[in-house]
Formats: structure tokens, C-alpha cells, sequence
């Protein structure tokens, strides 16, 4: 198998991170020696077996490493940006970029597993770890399949063969103004490109899928018009396409005890949150505790009334704490805002840190209940928690 990056040594600052684990596998099988640090242990940590990684402390690459910085970690010690660094991983394959508001990761990773599928033989980084793809990242020899990242700007250095922007919505405060900034920005991108897929423009399919949700038939849409553009023949990917099974965190069930259902989700946005509690209502039409870890100081500012709108279609509503990261706190500026924006008739409750949302979950979850926890950050592990404390 071709090894572009053999005999690179590469340490990875922010590895835990969605994105950066994905590189990190990515590297290590184009034949790169890779290791890590990470403040915490998270999620994707997992998906890194065999690698070195540190946790907590600061950051010490050994010499003669090449460091590789996540967004999260600029300014706590020097190295590339992971961005130029997936731009170079673009650079060396055929590629296929997918950007977008909503639905990129499981657009990507719907590409990814048609090619795959069919024999194709495709390389992939994607931002959720894909079960039946064997994680959020893999190499073959075929194309190149990137989720990429406008939430930096990044995704405007990647130069891929075939570009799909899913939807356009202003969700990054912080670096765009307005969505009209936004739009000019993705033109822009988009002009670079010799074949682009514009996933708005798109009608969703009638297709029946295992994954649910009116916005999953519309990434079906997006992924299908991306393959036709790479060579694959529509019958073929529509035959693929029903059997994939999903994303880590992308509505994913993570255990049933004493009646009581429990789903996670990466929505943090009032969009997802809102498309993910519709789909919880349509596939479970019984009483609905959500709970939200709000994630970036600046979105919750922008947006806490639209998501305490969004949580309205819960019966009860938990909301922790803002978790940082990407932006400096701001005296005010807490979950509370978006819990006080939950509009009255729907259940409230302010739980700090995660644990304290676990543990309002598991006082008010009765059977017959579904718990669906959202965000960005770590509320897996409330939903890990609930699974655990309910009665078998």
C-alpha cells in the first residue's frame, strides 16, 4: 500500500478531539509515527489503540517530532495547524471534500461507505466514528473522502476534485458576520472546484433508510449526487445506501434499562437539536427529557433564545453549563440563558456539570420514557451515566 507520510513523525496537540484522532489514525496507516496529548480523555481516544498518548499536563512532543495543533489548543504550544496539515492529506489523493452547516459527517461518511461497499477501495476522515467503516478514519487506494471545517475557515485551503456543501446556515459567530458572509465564503471555495454539489438544491429521497429523519434523506440526497460525480452509477449507490447504519453520536441508541430509552446526539445548534427531537418524536411518541450541554461562549450568546425554542420539543428540558474551548468565558454568558429561554409548559432544569445532569435525568425518567442527550462536548458520558444508574 502506497505510504506517503513514511518516516514523518507527527505529535498530535488536541488527539482526543474529533477531528484530530481521525488525522492521527489517518497518519499512522500512510505510515507516519504518531502520538499524542490531550487535556482529557474523550470519546475518540478510544478509536486510538496502539498510540501514545498522554493525558492531562501540558503537551511535550519528543524530539523530532513534527506537532500538529488542534483549534482548541492554539497558543499553548507551536506547530502547524491541523488544517494545513489535512490540506497536505488532501493534496496527495483525488479527494472528495464535504462541508456544510448540518449533515457533513454523515454525509461523508454515506460516501464513504457506498464507495467501500462497492468495491472502491476509498480513504476517509470524518469527524464521528463510523461503526461499520471501523472508526473516523481508514486508508485505501481509492479516492479521498474529507469532512471539512468552516467553522475556521479551514475548509477553504483544502482543493479537492468533488465539493458538496450540505447547507448553509450561520452557526460560527465568531468568524463570520452574517450568513451572507457565509454564503461568500463557501462561493468562493466552491469556485476552485471543478464539480460542486449544492445539497440545498437537492430534493430529499424516498429511499427507505436505516438511519431516520427527513435530514438524513436529505444527506442521502447530497452523498448520491457526490457519487454520481465520482463515477458511480445511481442504481448501484441507491441499492448501497439503505444499508448504512449511522454515526457515533449522530442519534445513536446507547442503552434501554427499566423502560427507559436513551439516545445521544451531536446537535448544538437550534436546527439539529430541533431535527433530532422531531425524529425522537416520530420514532418514540412518549414523554421526551432532553438534555443540552450549550458548547462555544459566542454561539450561546448569539442563539440561547432559538435553542430554548428548540428544546421545546421536549417534554423536560436539563441544560448544563456552557463547556469553552473555543472561546474566552464571558461574565453572563452561561447555560442558564438558554434554559430560561425554554418556553413555560416544558419541564426545567439547571444542571451545571455533567454529572448533576445525569443525576436530574435519572430523578425524573420514568418507564416509558426516552432521555436523548445533545451537544458538542461530552454529554455522552451523561448518557453513559443514565444507562448505568437506571434500574436493570
Amino acid at each position: 500500500m502506497n505510504a506517503p507520510l513514511a518516516g514523518r513523525r507527527l505529535y498530535f496537540v488536541g488527539i482526543g478531539g474529533a477531528g484530530l484522532s481521525a488525522y492521527a489514525n489517518f497518519a499512522r496507516a500512510w505510515g507516519a509515527e504518531v502520538r499524542g496529548w490531550d487535556l482529557r480523555d474523550t470519546i475518540f481516544v478510544e478509536s486510538l489503540g496502539g498510540l501514545e498518548v498522554e493525558i492531562g499536563g501540558e503537551p511535550s512532543p519528543p524530539d523530532g517530532f513534527e506537532v500538529v495543533v488542534s483549534a482548541a489548543h492554539v497558543g499553548r504550544i507551536g506547530g502547524r495547524s491541523r488544517a494545513e496539515f489535512l490540506a497536505e492529506l488532501v493534496s496527495l489523493r483525488r479527494s472528495i471534500v464535504i462541508g456544510g452547516a448540518h449533515g457533513k459527517t454523515t454525509t461523508a461518511a454515506l460516501v464513504t461507505y457506498v464507495l467501500r461497499e462497492l468495491g472502491e477501495d476509498p480513504s476517509w476522515i470524518i469527524g464521528g466514528v463510523v461503526p461499520q467503516l471501523g472508526g473516523n478514519a481508514g486508508v485505501g487506494e481509492g479516492l479521498l473522502v474529507v469532512e471539512g471545517d468552516e467553522s475556521d475557515r479551514s475548509i477553504a485551503l483544502l482543493r479537492p476534485e468533488i465539493a458538496a456543501v450540505t447547507n448553509i446556515e450561520l452557526d460560527h459567530h465568531a468568524a463570520y458576520g452574517s450568513e451572507a458572509e457565509l454564503e461568500t465564503f463557501f462561493d468562493a471555495w466552491l469556485e476552485g472546484v471543478p464539480h460542486v454539489v449544492r445539497g440545498w438544491e437537492l430534493s430529499p429521497v424516498e429511499l427507505e433508510l436505516a438511519i431516520p429523519g427527513e435530514h438524513n434523506r436529505c444527506n442521502a440526497a447530497t452523498a448520491l449526487a457526490v457519487l454520481e460525480l465520482a463515477g458511480i452509477e445511481r442504481a448501484a449507490a441507491e441499492a448501497v445506501i439503505t444499508g448504512f447504519a449511522g454515526v457515533g453520536r449522530r442519534f445513536e441508541l446507547v442503552g434501554e434499562r427499566g423502560g427507559v430509552r436513551v439516545i445521544d446526539d451531536y446537535g448544538h445548534n437550534p436546527t439539529e437539536i430541533a431535527a433530532t427531537l422531531r425524529t425522537a418524536r416520530e420514532l418514540h411518541p412518549r414523554r421526551l427529557i432532553a438534555v443540552y450541554q450549550p458548547h462555544v461562549v459566542e454561539r450561546t450568546r448569539q442563539l440561547h433564545h432559538e435553542l430554548g425554542a428548540s428544546l421545546a420539543l421536549a417534554d423536560a428540558a436539563i441544560v448544563t453549563d456552557v463547556i469553552g474551548g473555543r472561546d474566552a468565558p464571558v461574565p453572563g454568558i452561561t447555560g442558564r440563558l438558554v434554559l430560561d429561554d425554554v418556553p413555560l409548559g416544558v419541564r426545567r432544569g439547571w444542571a451545571p456539570s455533567l454529572d448533576d445532569a445525569a443525576t436530574l435525568a435519572l430523578e425524573w425518567a420514568r418507564p416509558g420514557d426516552v432521555v436523548v442527550t445533545l451537544g458538542v462536548g461530552e454529554p455522552w458520558r451523561i448518557a453513559r451515566a443514565v444507562v448505568e444508574g437506571l434500574p436493570a
